[in-house]
């Protein structure tokens, strides 16, 4: 098998190449440093071993030690991952490991990654080249001391112009600034500062050249000295949701989609799932019955994707709903009928089950059936309408919902104390939510995706922050970014470990 050197990029998960996810994705062995994010652990199988390698500041590191483990781990037979933060060939040490597993004869691949020295500028609105400004660029490391006097000309960096980036440089910033200036750069030289680039937490620090010594600077960071460092095209702090935890309370399967689509707008959202979609109790009996009859029934309603998944794999093909008409409650269960390559005939305006009664078309003089697949528990406004508007509703469970076991982790629970808001998608989750946290885990903002949701979470005692105006993922985050910027875009605190 062969040993896998692979860039794990700046921070930002997104950033990952195709190549890394592929290779995590076949992972025995990953093989990480300290400040790997979750996110990029959690693409590896859950079987994959994890080992820990960080080093922690102020901490010898033991690099022979890590080499010995990636080439007793490489001759194991195992597909190893050593995931490295940034690019493992700029300061990652990983030309050392490369030629220890070339040494022993284990065979390696190196996986480039995206460098936090042209990422962490260009996620603070700073490029490292500027027409103009700087036509070059370099990189250079300023961890050890005695390299920075051994090794690094700072006086020739200084007089051959261009942009500097240091990294790993924040303990001995006031000594390099001292350097440089003694080789002729200005004092007014702009500086940036960039912490936890490309994370939503990113912290950003502008100063000069001649006060970099003195202003408040933590790592990590990476520094860029230079013109271009007065720019500030800052397209990512501009996120709505920059900087903000929340918490995703879907089923596990089911988060993957608002988890996405809170990241984009800057969000750190954190899946807490505390349902499980289970199989009905009967063990599917009646829905396969019902499923066999389908075309018996003049239409048959859907108020939820995991109805549509649970039903339509029953069907041979679409022909076996006969005449039947389709129905969906909104565009979610929508699309998970077009999966199936069926369109529903009718969707109604608003996404709730009062809507659909009032949308429905009357029935036939001679009367007329329909089928609702549902979950175990749910309200009964659907059936009870539709009946009292004169149609036949037969129901049928499609589904339960339960409890995830294992529930929500120690670790879990207390991300959740810190963080900012929490999210509900259905009544269920708002009761799976207290029975498995309790309030004292709820965050402050509490985010319902509909009125039906909202009420449930009001009657269990909980004051409703934000109620979507469209009932689905896309309106619910809309109504969290509009709450966000009426409170200022309020941020939580950094990762600091």
């Amino acid at each position: 098998m062969t040993v896998y050197l692979v860039g794990a990029g700046p921070g930002d998960p997104g950033l990952l190449t195709v190549r890394a996810a592929e290779l995590l994705a076949r992972a025995d062995v990953v093989v990480h440093d300290r400040l790997t994010s979750a996110e990029l652990l959690e693409l590896a199988p859950p079987s994959a071993e994890r080992v820990d390698v960080g080093k922690q500041p102020g901490t010898p590191v033991d690099q022979g030690g890590i080499n010995r483990l990636l080439v007793e781990a490489g001759r194991s037979g195992r597909c190893v991952v050593r995931l490295k933060g940034g690019d493992p060939f700029v300061f990652g040490r990983g030309g050392e490991e490369a030629l220890a597993l070339e040494e022993a004869g284990v065979a390696y691949e190196v996986v480039p990654g995206i460098t936090s020295a042209v990422a962490a500028p260009a996620y603070a609105g700073v490029p490292v080249t500027h027409r103009g400004l700087a036509t070059s660029f370099t990189v250079v490391t300023g961890h050890h001391r005695q390299a920075l006097d051994a090794e690094v000309d700072w006086e020739a960096l200084a007089r051959a112009g261009g942009t500097i980036v240091v990294l790993m440089g924040v303990a001995h910033r006031g000594h390099i600034a001292t350097r440089l200036m003694a080789g002729g750069r200005d004092p007014g030289t702009p500086v940036l500062a960039v912490r936890w680039g490309t994370r939503p937490f990113q912290e950003v620090v502008r100063t000069t050249l001649g006060q970099l010594g003195q202003v408040e600077v933590k790592p990590p960071a990476t520094m860029v000295i230079g013109a271009v460092s007065a720019l500030d095209l800052g397209w990512y702090s501009r996120r709505p949701l920059l900087g903000w935890r929340v918490v995703v309370t879907r089923a596990p399967g089911q988060a993957a989609a608002l988890v996405a689509r809170l990241a984009e707008a800057g969000a750190v959202a954190r899946s807490i799932p505390v349902i499980s979609i289970e199989g009905p109790a009967d063990g599917g009996v009646a829905l396969a019955r019902e499923a066999g009859r389908a075309r018996e029934y003049h239409w048959v309603v859907f108020t939820s994707a995991n109805a549509v998944r649970r039903f339509l794999p029953l069907l041979r093909d679409a022909r076996d709903l006969g005449a039947a008409k389709v129905a969906a409650i909104g565009p979610a269960t929508a699309k998970a009928l077009e999966e199936h390559r069926i369109v529903a005939d009718l969707v109604p305006g608003t996404y709730v089950a009062e809507d659909l009664v009032a949308s429905f078309p009357p029935p036939p003089q001679a009367g007329g059936r329909v089928l609702l697949p549902r979950a175990a528990v749910a309200r009964d406004v659907l059936p009870e309408g539709l009946r009292s508007a004169g149609w036949e509703v037969v129901v049928v469970e499609a589904y339960r919902t339960g409890r995830p076991q294992p529930g929500p982790s120690a670790d879990d629970l207390a991300w959740a104390r810190q963080a900012d808001a929490i999210t509900f998608t259905a009544p269920s989750t708002v009761n799976g939510w207290l029975e498995v946290a309790g309030r004292e885990a709820t965050p402050p903002l509490v985010a319902c995706i509909g009125p039906v949701t909202a009420a449930e979470a009001a009657s269990r005692g909980l004051h409703v922050d934000v109620v979507a105006g469209s009932h689905t993922i896309t309106g619910l985050v809309a109504a969290l970014e509009a709450e966000a910027a009426r409170r200022g875009g309020r941020r939580g605190p950094s990762p600091d470990r």
